[in-house]
């Protein structure tokens, strides 16, 4: 069993917790005068919160310099510690106030693909206009090399991705929100193919390749090469939306996961078929830093995705 860390409850008591929440805004503006800003206190009351934790921590923690003022390295290793213990502390006092999504105002910063964005977001949408018209959605792009980093910097709540999220620590929760199969999609009237696509149709014509990873290799690519064989890549993007417009009018091939292909089909009039090649099933995860686990707005709307991406 892991033991509980200690408290230092007589030295802690000497501590004015406000002085946590000026560091955390000071870490975050990178400036005293919007830090003062974001805590609704003058700037020379927050220059005097900055002097109070230069002392406490032995360390200037912000130092000028050409474009302004900098964070030193014992900053920028409180940054992440000081926010998880303030989100605790947040979501500690929150279990006070039930948390009621018909009244509740908030922001939800998700990263997503756009492929998912298209699937689940237009009935998530309507589903919070009619039963949380105060919860405000912020969508971003994802970007696997930094979407770990972006939720420790609290840039985001929350991100949905396809596959694992490589690098993922123990303070990086996840959950599986849906699985899907792949479908090939195709113009049937430029391409002249059949369903169900044979190999050798599959390999005929040259291929478009999704992917927010660099590189043209794929999970098609992978299957191929377990057969000995290779595709030929016209074209990679890390847009899933640019898909449908490009095979209307090009005798090209796409691989992509089952719903969303089925929409882009029925919208551009496009065919689909299973593919030739054993594929194994897409994942696809949402993940969020740990400091949330118990906030009770985001439990509410880890949920309310999880049971939107149930709906076929």
């Amino acid at each position: 069993m892991r033991s509980m860390v200690g408290i230092d409850h007589i030295n802690l008591a000497g501590l004015d917790l406000n002085l946590l929440i000026a560091l955390d805004a000071l870490l975050e503006a990178g400036s005293v005068t919007k830090a003062g800003k974001l805590m609704g206190i003058g700037q020379s009351a927050m220059s005097h919160n900055l002097g109070r934790l230069r002392t406490l921590f032995g360390d200037e923690l912000l130092t000028r310099h050409a474009g302004g003022m900098r964070r030193t390295p014992r900053a920028e290793a409180l940054r992440l510690p000081v926010r998880e213990a303030l989100g605790s502390l947040q979501a500690l006092l929150g279990r006070e106030t039930p948390f009621d999504p018909a009244t509740a105002e908030r922001l939800f910063r998700i990263a997503v693909p756009d492929s998912i964005e298209m699937l689940l977001m237009p009935r998530f949408l309507a589903y919070l206009q009619e039963k949380a018209p105060g919860i405000r959605l912020r969508l971003h792009n994802v970007d696997p090399e930094s979407v770990l980093n972006t939720l420790d910097e609290n840039k985001i709540d929350l991100a949905i991705g396809i596959g694992p999220f490589n690098g993922a620590q123990t303070h990086h929760k996840s959950r599986l929100l849906m699985r899907d199969e792949y479908l090939v999609l195709f113009n049937s009237h430029i391409t002249k193919l059949k369903t169900p696509l044979s190999l050798d149709d599959f390999l005929k014509f040259p291929h478009l390749l999704t992917s927010l990873r660099p590189g043209e290799h794929g999970v098609v690519d992978k299957a191929l090469a377990l057969l000995g064989l290779s595709r030929s890549i016209a074209l990679t993007t890390p847009r899933f939306m640019s898909v449908a417009p490009l095979l209307v009018q090009a005798p090209v091939i796409a691989t992509m996961h089952s719903r969303p292909a089925q929409m882009l089909a029925k919208i551009f009039d496009l065919t689909t078929s299973s593919p030739p090649v054993a594929l194994t099933d897409v994942r696809i995860d949402m993940i969020w830093h740990g400091s949330y686990g118990d906030d009770q707005a985001h439990c509410w709307i880890r949920d309310t995705l999880w049971k939107m991406a149930q709906i076929r």
